[in-house]
């Protein structure tokens, strides 16, 4: 989040609306890096979206907007979820494979496009699906092995930007090596591999499920990124969503902020401009 925050906040001293400038508040997750690791079980996505509601309360924030991607889109979406009353709405860059609308019996059965996109959910959890596997059922066995070596976990870390991003192969053309290397001391010096690893198994204890009928009240802006992982179409989405911004971008990967923090940074200001009260 490093290169979007000022954009975000001073966008008058980067070529935008000073109008659209933003009090800009980048918690860390839970055990990744920066913050504390959680000491007991239940750190899912939806207690973390707790905890960023009672630190934004606390900061005297009654009413307030949210964006993320990977696992802070799903934080994001448990915010709008559990607090609607506070969310004025939330901006995503990534929708996770596990997010599911409700489907089954009296309820609109899935398109050819939706269908098509869960195939292809399907493909890519078979093909490059095994970390999360690993994450989600056995996260403390992997931590071992890749807080007892540095190489190891370069190597678990640096493959996902080079797979992930819109590098054609060469990472470093979107992310420089000192930003890989810092992003890998961070977890190597913090020794907090193990805690971040571990969200991905509270999360598959916890899932992201809606019920029939369900609607997340606060509208929702999604940017699609061209070489981020298998997004699902809109009428997927707006089953449960009222989607008032879908934008398609013309580069980027699923690390947005780091990748093309211009862009993302953009289409975060046109989807919050028409909510500012």
């Amino acid at each position: 989040m490093e290169k979007i925050i000022p954009l975000l906040a001073e966008p008058g001293a980067h070529g935008g609306d000073p109008n659209d400038a933003f009090h800009v508040i980048v918690p860390s997750l839970p055990g990744y890096g920066f913050s504390q690791a959680p000491d007991r079980r239940g750190f899912s996505s939806s207690r973390v979206a707790e905890l960023w509601f009672e630190l934004m309360s606390g900061l005297g924030y009654t009413r307030f907007g949210a964006q993320g991607g990977d696992i802070g889109a799903g934080v994001s979406t448990w915010l709008a979820r559990r607090f609607p009353e506070s969310v004025m709405g939330f901006h995503v860059n990534y929708i996770s494979g596990g997010y599911r609308p409700p489907l089954g019996e009296g309820l609109s059965p899935a398109t050819a496009e939706e269908q098509s996109f869960l195939d292809a959910i399907a493909a890519w959890a078979a093909n490059e699906g095994a970390y999360a596997h690993m994450h989600g059922t056995k996260p403390q066995t992997l931590a071992y092995s890749l807080n007892d070596s540095p190489a190891g976990l370069a190597a678990w870390i640096v493959e996902k930007f080079r797979a992930w991003s819109d590098c054609d192969g060469d990472v470093e053309q979107v992310v420089s090596l000192d930003e890989l290397l810092t992003d890998i001391s961070l977890y190597w010096f913090s020794g907090t591999v193990d805690a971040a690893i571990r969200m991905y198994k509270e999360n598959r204890l916890d899932p992201l499920r809606f019920k029939p009928g369900e609607r997340v009240e606060p509208p929702l802006g999604v940017a699609l990124f061209p070489r981020e992982l298998p997004m699902p179409p809109r009428s997927w989405v707006e089953r449960v969503h009222n989607v008032a911004r879908w934008t398609e971008m013309p580069r980027g990967g699923h690390f947005a902020a780091m990748e093309q923090p211009e862009l993302l940074a953009e289409d975060i200001r046109a989807f919050f401009r028409p909510l500012r009260r």
